[in-house]
């Protein structure tokens, strides 16, 4: 494993560029299963759970819940979750270690915005899905994307027996409407300005970086994950120069066509990328 390990740095070291894509097993492999009915679904959303009978985070994402004031209960504690601790996880603390000094972009389909929290600069950050701490209009009558980390942590603060205070419930500036959480759970998702910035930022260092020593750095992404996993692949196959690095505990998959260029290590995310700083 330790030959894989100096494989994967030499790698890094020789990239002129380093593209990270990751996904869920990156944010288990920092304690957080937004899929999963666990012991801290049940400490953190139990309440929720016992109400509503939807079983994990990402199934309250999606829940019709009856009122403002109930829907905001849940966001902003799913805000507080994620956030609670304002420190990164020494995971993402490693991860930014790994790519610090150098030409690094990010694109995820993480929501719990934790990239941000670990000091990766939003400049070159691309979050597919959005992200739990941005509100939107939910009729999308513009496209401006607003902060909602005062009043997302005043709601949190303040709920009680499942619902947040009918004057902490934000509302749009400008149609006076509902708004809701900037996150991909159904067709009001808004893809504006600030959204196709982002993705136009990604394309552009991909292409800056066509012809060169490109890596492609896969964390945690499953094989349903059609969002980052095909267009790695794709690139990889297309660019002389790439390699496709990607991690994940129990679900690798490289195909043949390029193998050669690719590099896969099954295991734990949070231990692999402690070995791989130490032996930078």
């Amino acid at each position: 494993m330790s030959n894989i390990y100096s494989e994967v740095i030499t790698k890094v070291k020789e990239a002129d560029g380093i593209v990270i894509g990751a996904s869920n097993g990156l944010s288990i492999s920092e304690g957080i299963h937004i899929f999963a009915e666990n012991k801290d679904f049940i400490e953190n959303f139990g309440d929720f759970r016992e109400k509503y009978g939807f079983r994990s985070i990402i199934q309250g994402c999606f829940y019709p819940f009856p009122s403002e004031e109930e829907k905001w209960a849940f966001f902003s504690r799913m805000y507080d979750y994620f956030l609670y601790t304002g420190e990164a996880s020494s995971v993402m603390k490693n991860l930014y270690k790994l790519v610090e000094d150098k030409d690094f972009f990010v694109v995820t389909s993480n929501i719990d915005d934790h990239f941000r929290q670990a000091g990766f600069p939003e400049n070159r950050l691309f979050e597919i899905e959005g992200n739990c701490r941005n509100l939107q209009c939910i009729n999308g009558c513009h496209d401006k994307i607003y902060s909602g980390d005062n009043v997302l942590s005043e709601m949190a603060r303040k709920q009680e027996n499942g619902k947040v205070p009918s004057d902490l419930v934000p509302e749009c500036p400008e149609c006076g409407g509902p708004m809701q959480v900037h996150l991909e759970v159904d067709r009001n998702f808004l893809k504006g300005e600030a959204w196709q910035a982002s993705f136009k930022a990604y394309q552009d260092f991909i292409d800056k970086n066509q012809g060169k020593k490109l890596v492609l750095l896969e964390l945690g992404v499953g094989a349903r994950n059609q969002l980052i996993k095909a267009p790695f692949m794709d690139i990889t196959n297309a660019e002389k120069n790439a390699t496709y690095i990607t991690l994940n505990k129990g679900e690798l998959y490289i195909p043949e066509e390029i193998a050669a260029k690719s590099i896969g290590i099954n295991g734990d995310t949070a231990e692999v990328l402690q070995q791989l700083v130490q032996l930078k």
